[in-house]
């Protein structure tokens, strides 16, 4: 958890970073929204609750463990601010109007799925349930926010996935996530232990079969328990990037966290060493798919 280093020195970091390989080989993009550990000093210094309590909701070191992409031909895209603080996995303006002291502007999205359980693009508590804040916000607060890090974070990405269409005549985007391993008290699966990776694609909408069949095929290979779409089938970025038509594909990898870290204390555990490994073989097997067939027949044709 990075907070006051930065800040001492005046320098609040960027909204995202990339490792970039030497040269782009394969059409693939990872990406990584949820693995972001700074923690503004004010947002800490105002939260309801302590520093251990807000990363629970982060996907704590997913970058790592997907940090061998860029060896493979393939950027990585990761998120510098926490879920908590700011959620690129959201339309937007997507915010609880009830967590706000004045009124929200016509275009927010205050009727989703996500807002009604207080998890919009800026939440309003973390995963458990309980409250982020101490008071209601002001929304040029949620402006700002969202003005300087979900919108440069999605223009990165628009950029890697145009940039890699424009070379490859394709691109695919595996945004990586991970999950508590067991269903929290607002998930479907509440109270349920979960597999070890779920692959979600919007239940068949948002990638190529070759793609979800292939990564599947090497995790139950390396021996882990993998299901489809149960209980995440991807969301927002797999649903809002993931158009198979036009040639841009998107799976959402969620990792079980209890294969590497210790939920309580959020520390890597010595199972990351062996996770790591096995990801960089998907990543691999991944790379070696043959290129025509993520291309549409329609496209192809042209």
């Amino acid at each position: 958890m990075r907070s006051s280093d930065d800040q001492a020195q005046g320098l609040a970091p960027p909204a995202f970073d990339v490792l970039a390989p030497r040269q782009q080989t394969v059409p693939f993009v990872y990406a990584s929204p949820h693995s972001g550990d700074y923690y503004p000093p004010a947002f800490i210094a105002e939260a309801n609750l302590g520093p251990l309590a807000l990363r629970r909701s982060e996907d704590s070191f997913v970058d790592e463990l997907f940090a061998s992409a860029p060896r493979h031909g393939a950027p990585l895209l990761r998120a510098i601010y926490p879920r908590v603080y700011l959620d690129p996995n959201r339309e937007p303006y997507e915010l609880d109007p009830g967590m706000f002291a004045d009124s929200l502007p016509d275009y927010v999205n205050t009727n989703s799925a996500r807002v009604s359980v207080g998890l919009g693009t800026v939440a309003r508590v973390v995963a458990n349930g309980a409250n982020i804040y101490r008071r209601k916000l002001l929304f040029a607060e949620a402006r700002q926010r969202i003005e300087r890090i979900y919108v440069p974070y999605h223009g990165a990405l628009k950029r890697l996935l145009a940039d890699t269409e424009a070379a490859f005549g394709c691109a695919v985007l595996v945004d990586c996530h991970s999950m508590p391993s067991t269903g929290g008290p607002m998930d479907r699966d509440s109270g349920r232990p979960r597999g070890d990776l779920v692959l979600g694609d919007r239940f068949g909408t948002s990638c190529a079969p070759v793609i979800v069949d292939l990564a599947e095929r090497v995790l139950l290979e390396l021996g882990y328990r993998v299901t489809r779409n149960d209980p995440y089938a991807g969301g927002f970025v797999t649903q809002h990037y993931g158009r198979p038509g036009n040639g841009v594909h998107t799976l959402q990898i969620e990792i079980n966290r209890s294969l590497y870290m210790d939920e309580k204390r959020i520390q890597p555990t010595p199972g990351m060493a062996k996770l790591s490994r096995d990801l960089d073989t998907l990543i691999g097997a991944l790379a070696a798919v043959d290129v025509g067939r993520l291309i549409p027949a329609k496209l192809a044709a042209q």
